[in-house]
């Protein structure tokens, strides 16, 4: 069984919601509490935080976190977490990219990445069944449609497929759609093939990284799970978080 690295990047800027990692929830910070929830997988075998700023760098450090000071030039967390892979001294087979505003990630996401890695998989990542149609229609949800092997075939912001003779405002009744979770797993390998790929056509149109992988030539891989973790995207969604903290611990 090869060694799985886990990486929280946790950029400072935030266009929507300015320095959120080191906003509150319910006296601890958005990262500590991505980062504590995601060490409950003890499938992964090291944890580490990679951010762009001396403020998440010194939080991370007064809660425990192993920290990777990265640059605050990339574009994106999968460049972000392959620069700190390299900057750590061990030697890992897989990584697995967990974004920093996930504080209630489920455990079993993260383990089924880490078993389709483990399986032979080179990149994956997660769908899960779109049940509403406003998630179908939603362009901040990106949709993803699959091979019969799971294999990715496109991610797009728009509804795909297009549900020729059905009224849009059935769609999502008369056809699966599957919505993206954004949690990745890759083989070392592999991560770092796809780092040296300039930007596509394809990733600049609809502003998504995985489509650079998939007109290069790239299978990526998707297990499904049932549903969409509480992520933290606008101040709103921190109310949400807390509301549900809350009443988990008066079950």
């Amino acid at each position: 069984m090869g060694k799985i690295l886990g990486v929280i990047p946790a950029r400072y800027a935030s266009t929507r919601f300015p320095e959120k990692m080191l906003c509150k929830i319910d006296g601890k910070t958005l990262i500590q509490r991505t980062f504590e929830q995601a060490s409950l997988a003890h499938c992964v075998d090291k944890w580490i935080i990679a951010t762009d700023h001396p403020s998440i760098m010194a939080e991370a450090e007064k809660f425990g976190a192993d920290v990777v000071l990265t640059k605050p030039s990339h574009v994106s967390g999968t460049d972000r977490c392959y620069e700190a892979f390299e900057k750590l001294s061990e030697p890992f087979d897989f990584l697995i990219n967990v974004q920093g505003d996930e504080p209630l990630i489920e455990i079993e996401k993260i383990q089924k990445v880490a078993q389709a890695l483990q399986a032979g998989q080179k990149i994956v990542s997660l769908a899960y069944p779109l049940k509403d149609h406003a998630d179908v229609r939603n362009p901040n949800q990106v949709k993803v449609v699959l091979d019969k092997h799971q294999k990715a075939l496109y991610f797009s912001r728009s509804p795909i497929p297009f549900m020729r003779g059905v009224a849009e405002e059935n769609w999502a009744e008369a056809h699966v759609f599957y919505g993206h979770v954004g949690i990745y797993g890759f083989a070392v390998q592999t991560l770092r093939e796809l780092v040296s790929l300039e930007k596509s056509s394809l990733e600049q149109a609809e502003s998504l990284e995985q489509l650079r992988w998939l007109e290069n030539g790239y299978a990526i891989h998707l297990a499904i799970t049932p549903n969409k973790t509480i992520g933290v995207d606008t101040p709103e969604d921190v109310d949400k978080i807390i509301a549900y903290l809350r009443a988990q611990s008066q079950k």
